[in-house]
């Protein structure tokens, strides 16, 4: 890890964080320089798992739940037809 951090020119604490929780969070800044010191793209590097809705979704009553989409071209058309 040091010697990745060294080469990557990245804080030791924030390389030992990756090695430590793989889910945490870090700038395009550190990914670039991670990807570049072990010679691989992001997609090498990352891998995506689906997680669990997010608060702001179960706020706004996206909870996940597949939502009907509202017709709004079919309305305008209509309300346009009518005003003619």
């Amino acid at each position: 890890m040091s010697q990745l951090a060294k080469l990557a020119d990245v804080d030791y604490r924030t390389v030992r964080k990756i090695f430590r929780d793989p889910s945490a969070i870090i700038d395009s800044d550190t990914l670039d320089k991670l990807c570049w010191a072990l010679e691989v793209t992001p997609a090498e590097l990352i891998e995506y798992k689906p997680t669990a809705p997010l608060i702001w979704q179960k706020r706004m009553g996206l909870g996940g739940e597949e939502q009907e989409r509202p017709q709004i071209e079919e309305e305008e058309q209509e309300s346009d037809r009518t005003s003619q």
